[in-house]
Protein backbone atom coordinates (compact mmCIF):
# COMPACT_ATOMS: atom_id res chain seq x y z
CA UNK A 1 0.00 0.00 0.00
CA UNK A 2 1.08 3.37 -1.18
CA UNK A 3 -1.99 5.82 0.02
CA UNK A 4 -1.56 8.83 1.97
CA UNK A 5 -3.69 8.99 4.68
CA UNK A 6 -4.60 10.48 7.70
CA UNK A 7 -6.50 9.69 11.22
CA UNK A 8 -8.68 12.12 13.48
CA UNK A 9 -7.69 10.47 16.74
CA UNK A 10 -5.29 7.92 18.09
CA UNK A 11 -7.12 5.78 20.37
CA UNK A 12 -7.77 2.33 20.11
CA UNK A 13 -9.15 1.75 17.39
CA UNK A 14 -6.85 3.82 15.35
CA UNK A 15 -3.75 1.71 16.34
CA UNK A 16 -5.57 -1.31 16.21
CA UNK A 17 -6.34 0.32 11.94
CA UNK A 18 -2.84 1.62 11.42
CA UNK A 19 -1.15 -1.60 12.88
CA UNK A 20 -2.85 -3.48 10.19
CA UNK A 21 -1.80 -0.73 7.72
CA UNK A 22 2.13 -1.16 8.25
CA UNK A 23 2.05 -4.73 8.39
CA UNK A 24 0.72 -4.85 5.27
CA UNK A 25 3.39 -1.95 4.20
CA UNK A 26 2.20 0.89 4.26
CA UNK A 27 5.12 3.50 5.40
CA UNK A 28 5.09 5.52 8.63
CA UNK A 29 5.61 8.87 6.57
CA UNK A 30 2.60 8.26 4.23
CA UNK A 31 0.54 8.05 7.82
CA UNK A 32 -0.96 11.64 9.38
CA UNK A 33 -2.05 11.29 13.28
CA UNK A 34 -3.83 14.04 14.47
CA UNK A 35 -4.15 13.47 18.31
CA UNK A 36 -4.35 15.92 21.15
CA UNK A 37 -3.37 13.75 24.08
CA UNK A 38 0.97 13.26 23.91
CA UNK A 39 0.63 10.29 26.12
CA UNK A 40 -1.45 8.11 23.11
CA UNK A 41 1.17 10.22 20.73
CA UNK A 42 3.85 8.64 22.51
CA UNK A 43 2.40 5.32 22.31
CA UNK A 44 1.65 5.59 18.53
CA UNK A 45 5.24 6.35 18.09
CA UNK A 46 6.55 3.48 19.97
CA UNK A 47 4.21 0.84 18.64
CA UNK A 48 3.85 1.51 15.26
CA UNK A 49 6.29 4.68 14.42
CA UNK A 50 4.13 7.13 13.60
CA UNK A 51 4.54 10.90 14.33
CA UNK A 52 1.13 12.31 15.77
CA UNK A 53 0.18 16.00 15.39
CA UNK A 54 -1.50 17.66 18.19
CA UNK A 55 -3.28 19.62 16.02
CA UNK A 56 -4.45 19.37 11.94
CA UNK A 57 -2.58 21.21 9.79
CA UNK A 58 -2.07 21.19 6.06
CA UNK A 59 -0.17 18.67 6.06
CA UNK A 60 -3.54 16.87 5.96
CA UNK A 61 -3.89 17.86 2.51
CA UNK A 62 -1.50 15.34 1.64
CA UNK A 63 -4.69 12.43 2.71
CA UNK A 64 -6.20 10.23 0.01
CA UNK A 65 -8.08 8.73 2.86
CA UNK A 66 -9.18 10.41 5.96
CA UNK A 67 -9.86 7.94 9.10
CA UNK A 68 -12.57 9.75 11.84
CA UNK A 69 -11.68 7.65 14.54
CA UNK A 70 -12.62 10.22 17.53
CA UNK A 71 -15.57 10.48 19.82
CA UNK A 72 -18.99 11.21 18.72
CA UNK A 73 -19.20 14.09 21.21
CA UNK A 74 -16.29 15.58 19.61
CA UNK A 75 -16.71 14.57 15.91
CA UNK A 76 -18.06 18.35 14.85
CA UNK A 77 -15.64 20.32 16.57
CA UNK A 78 -12.90 17.77 14.86
CA UNK A 79 -14.53 18.15 11.53
CA UNK A 80 -14.40 22.13 11.94
CA UNK A 81 -10.64 22.24 12.38
CA UNK A 82 -9.72 19.43 9.48
CA UNK A 83 -12.01 20.17 6.85
CA UNK A 84 -10.17 22.65 5.35
CA UNK A 85 -7.05 20.25 4.68
CA UNK A 86 -9.19 17.49 3.94
CA UNK A 87 -12.20 18.49 1.25
CA UNK A 88 -10.26 16.24 -1.71
CA UNK A 89 -10.37 12.82 0.38
CA UNK A 90 -12.31 10.48 0.96
CA UNK A 91 -13.87 9.68 4.19
CA UNK A 92 -14.37 6.79 6.58
CA UNK A 93 -15.86 7.20 9.97
CA UNK A 94 -15.53 4.47 13.03
CA UNK A 95 -17.11 7.08 15.00
CA UNK A 96 -20.44 5.14 16.82
CA UNK A 97 -23.78 6.94 16.08
CA UNK A 98 -22.78 9.92 14.09
CA UNK A 99 -24.98 9.90 10.14
CA UNK A 100 -23.26 10.63 7.09
CA UNK A 101 -25.79 13.37 6.67
CA UNK A 102 -23.73 14.84 9.56
CA UNK A 103 -20.58 14.44 8.16
CA UNK A 104 -21.77 15.78 4.64
CA UNK A 105 -22.74 18.78 5.93
CA UNK A 106 -19.49 19.12 8.51
CA UNK A 107 -16.85 17.95 6.13
CA UNK A 108 -18.19 19.21 2.64
CA UNK A 109 -18.09 16.56 0.22
CA UNK A 110 -20.55 13.36 -0.23
CA UNK A 111 -17.12 10.95 0.08
CA UNK A 112 -17.89 9.45 3.08
CA UNK A 113 -18.50 6.07 4.28
CA UNK A 114 -19.65 5.22 7.79
CA UNK A 115 -17.91 1.84 9.66
CA UNK A 116 -19.27 -0.25 12.78
CA UNK A 117 -15.78 -2.07 13.85
CA UNK A 118 -15.77 -3.91 17.11
CA UNK A 119 -13.04 -4.15 19.93
CA UNK A 120 -12.24 -7.80 18.70
CA UNK A 121 -10.58 -5.62 15.54
CA UNK A 122 -7.81 -5.10 17.65
CA UNK A 123 -6.32 -8.78 17.50
CA UNK A 124 -7.47 -9.31 13.81
CA UNK A 125 -10.58 -10.70 14.53
CA UNK A 126 -12.93 -8.17 14.32
CA UNK A 127 -16.45 -7.65 12.72
CA UNK A 128 -17.48 -4.29 10.55
CA UNK A 129 -20.48 -2.97 9.34
CA UNK A 130 -19.96 -0.45 6.21
CA UNK A 131 -22.31 1.84 4.71
CA UNK A 132 -20.95 4.19 1.52
CA UNK A 133 -22.81 7.73 0.56
CA UNK A 134 -23.67 7.49 -3.31
CA UNK A 135 -21.40 9.87 -4.24
CA UNK A 136 -18.31 6.92 -3.39
CA UNK A 137 -16.31 4.94 -6.38
CA UNK A 138 -16.51 1.59 -6.59
CA UNK A 139 -12.53 1.94 -6.43
CA UNK A 140 -13.23 3.81 -3.41
CA UNK A 141 -15.31 1.07 -1.87
CA UNK A 142 -11.98 -1.47 -2.70
CA UNK A 143 -9.91 1.20 -0.95
CA UNK A 144 -11.94 1.00 2.36
CA UNK A 145 -12.18 -2.92 2.11
CA UNK A 146 -8.06 -2.75 1.97
CA UNK A 147 -7.95 -1.13 4.79
CA UNK A 148 -10.81 -3.05 7.23
CA UNK A 149 -9.25 -6.53 6.11
CA UNK A 150 -6.44 -6.06 8.49
CA UNK A 151 -8.83 -5.90 11.76
CA UNK A 152 -10.98 -8.97 10.33
CA UNK A 153 -14.42 -9.23 8.25
CA UNK A 154 -16.18 -6.62 7.11
CA UNK A 155 -19.84 -6.63 5.14
CA UNK A 156 -21.57 -3.63 3.09
CA UNK A 157 -25.54 -2.24 4.14
CA UNK A 158 -27.62 -1.28 1.91
CA UNK A 159 -29.10 1.28 4.48
CA UNK A 160 -27.49 3.39 6.81
CA UNK A 161 -30.24 2.99 9.67
CA UNK A 162 -28.97 -1.03 9.40
CA UNK A 163 -25.63 0.24 10.94
CA UNK A 164 -27.91 0.87 14.09
CA UNK A 165 -28.89 -3.08 13.98
CA UNK A 166 -24.91 -3.82 13.10
CA UNK A 167 -24.02 -1.68 16.65
CA UNK A 168 -26.35 -3.74 18.96
CA UNK A 169 -25.12 -7.09 17.49
CA UNK A 170 -21.51 -7.00 16.88
CA UNK A 171 -20.42 -3.49 17.47
CA UNK A 172 -21.56 -4.16 21.31
CA UNK A 173 -21.31 -7.81 21.17
CA UNK A 174 -18.38 -8.64 22.74
CA UNK A 175 -19.44 -6.82 25.67
CA UNK A 176 -22.68 -9.19 25.86
CA UNK A 177 -19.90 -12.01 25.25
CA UNK A 178 -17.70 -10.92 28.71
CA UNK A 179 -20.51 -10.64 30.63
CA UNK A 180 -21.50 -14.56 30.05
CA UNK A 181 -18.21 -15.43 30.45
CA UNK A 182 -17.86 -13.92 33.59
CA UNK A 183 -21.09 -15.23 34.94
CA UNK A 184 -19.79 -18.74 33.58
CA UNK A 185 -16.60 -18.20 35.42
CA UNK A 186 -18.17 -17.10 38.83
CA UNK A 187 -20.89 -20.28 38.69
CA UNK A 188 -17.42 -22.57 38.27
CA UNK A 189 -15.68 -20.48 41.40
CA UNK A 190 -19.33 -21.07 43.76
CA UNK A 191 -19.12 -25.13 43.00
CA UNK A 192 -15.34 -25.12 43.80
CA UNK A 193 -12.81 -24.82 41.12
CA UNK A 194 -10.09 -22.33 41.17
CA UNK A 195 -10.13 -18.94 39.45
CA UNK A 196 -7.88 -19.78 37.49
CA UNK A 197 -9.76 -23.32 36.13
CA UNK A 198 -13.20 -21.38 35.94
CA UNK A 199 -10.95 -18.64 33.61
CA UNK A 200 -9.84 -21.44 31.22
CA UNK A 201 -13.31 -23.27 31.30
CA UNK A 202 -15.41 -20.39 30.49
CA UNK A 203 -12.83 -18.53 27.75
CA UNK A 204 -12.56 -21.99 26.19
CA UNK A 205 -15.82 -23.42 26.27
CA UNK A 206 -16.92 -19.92 24.09
CA UNK A 207 -13.97 -19.87 21.72
CA UNK A 208 -14.17 -23.44 21.30
CA UNK A 209 -17.87 -23.58 20.03
CA UNK A 210 -17.87 -20.35 18.44
CA UNK A 211 -15.42 -21.88 16.26
CA UNK A 212 -17.61 -25.22 16.31
CA UNK A 213 -20.20 -22.91 15.17
CA UNK A 214 -18.32 -20.86 12.41
CA UNK A 215 -17.10 -24.30 10.56
CA UNK A 216 -20.17 -26.47 11.14
CA UNK A 217 -22.54 -26.21 7.87
CA UNK A 218 -25.37 -26.59 10.78
CA UNK A 219 -27.65 -24.11 12.02
CA UNK A 220 -26.57 -22.57 15.82
CA UNK A 221 -30.48 -23.80 16.65
CA UNK A 222 -29.11 -28.18 15.39
CA UNK A 223 -25.26 -27.44 17.15
CA UNK A 224 -27.61 -26.70 20.35
CA UNK A 225 -30.20 -29.69 20.09
CA UNK A 226 -26.77 -31.84 19.75
CA UNK A 227 -25.85 -30.98 23.46
CA UNK A 228 -29.42 -31.43 24.60
CA UNK A 229 -30.52 -34.54 25.80
CA UNK A 230 -33.79 -34.88 27.37
CA UNK A 231 -33.98 -35.16 31.00
CA UNK A 232 -29.73 -34.25 30.81
CA UNK A 233 -27.68 -31.62 32.63
CA UNK A 234 -27.80 -29.36 29.46
CA UNK A 235 -31.69 -29.87 29.22
CA UNK A 236 -31.82 -28.97 33.00
CA UNK A 237 -29.83 -25.71 32.44
CA UNK A 238 -31.87 -24.95 29.19
CA UNK A 239 -35.00 -24.99 31.01
CA UNK A 240 -34.10 -22.90 34.55
CA UNK A 241 -32.62 -20.31 30.97
CA UNK A 242 -36.08 -20.57 29.55
CA UNK A 243 -38.20 -20.11 32.63
CA UNK A 244 -36.27 -16.95 33.28
CA UNK A 245 -36.74 -15.75 29.93
CA UNK A 246 -33.21 -15.17 29.29
CA UNK A 247 -33.65 -15.37 25.29
CA UNK A 248 -36.44 -12.48 25.42
CA UNK A 249 -34.24 -10.31 28.10
CA UNK A 250 -31.35 -11.23 25.66
CA UNK A 251 -33.37 -9.63 22.52
CA UNK A 252 -35.00 -6.85 24.75
CA UNK A 253 -30.94 -5.76 25.41
CA UNK A 254 -29.99 -5.83 21.99
CA UNK A 255 -33.02 -3.62 20.74
CA UNK A 256 -32.40 -0.98 23.79
CA UNK A 257 -28.61 -1.06 22.25
CA UNK A 258 -30.36 -0.40 18.69
CA UNK A 259 -32.00 2.35 20.09
CA UNK A 260 -29.31 4.24 21.73
CA UNK A 261 -27.18 3.87 18.55
CA UNK A 262 -29.91 6.20 17.13
CA UNK A 263 -30.25 8.56 19.58
CA UNK A 264 -26.10 9.29 19.54
CA UNK A 265 -26.81 10.34 16.17
CA UNK A 266 -29.79 12.68 17.13
CA UNK A 267 -27.37 13.84 20.34
CA UNK A 268 -24.11 14.64 18.57
CA UNK A 269 -25.03 14.66 14.92
CA UNK A 270 -26.63 18.28 14.69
Amino acid sequence: MQTHMAFIGGGNMASALIGGLRRQGLPADHLHVVEPFAPTREQLLKAHGVHAMEMPDARLSQAQLVVWAVKPQTFKEAAHQSAPFTRAALHLSVAAGIRTDSMVSWLHTERVVRAMPNTPALIGLGQTGLFARPGVSEDDRLLIEQVMSSTGQHLWVPQESLLDAVTAISGSGPAYVFYFIEAMAEAAERMGLTPEQARQLAIGTFSGAAELARRSPDSPATLRERVTSKGGTTYAALTAMAASQVADHFRQAMEAARLRAAELGDEFGR
